[in-house]
This record gives structure tokens, sequence and C-alpha cells, in this order.
């Protein structure tokens, strides 16, 4: 990620603007050396996250409300 001065910034907007947007690389604005700002690239419908895509990945346990007993524990064996 780069960072630049509000200055610097402000001079050259449009030059760091295509750049973003070409290199996909994040550009952190500050003043007086403290963070201001960040200008990120822009990400289309096409890399949004699409609902249910870790469906598959989940474990679904029966019954997760009722205790189980002491025979079930790993730890006291």
């Amino acid at each position: 990620m780069k960072t630049m001065a509000i200055s610097e910034f402000k001079a050259h907007t449009l030059r760091i603007i295509g750049q973003v947007a070409k290199t996909k690389e994040s550009v952190v604005v500050t003043k007086r050396g403290k963070p201001l700002a960040e200008v990120v690239p822009f990400r289309g419908a096409d890399s949004a996250p699409s609902p249910g895509a870790l469906s598959d990945t989940l474990v679904f346990e029966k019954d997760i409300v009722s205790p189980i007993g002491e025979s079930d524990w790993g730890a006291c064996s």
C-alpha cells in the first residue's frame, strides 16, 4: 500500500486515481504524517461475494442446546 502527503495527492489526483484503477493498489493519503483517507480500487458486481458460496463447508449438528454427558467429553478420560 502506497502512502503520500495530501499536498502531493491534490497536485496529481487524476494521475493517482488512474494508477489505483490500473494497478488495483490502494493509496493512503496523509496529513502531517497521519492517515487521513484511503483511495481504493473500485470492485464491480463481478467480484462481490455471492450468498451461499460457503454452504458446503458448514457442519450442522442435530442438537446444540441440550447438555452433553461427561462420557462425551474427551478431557475427562
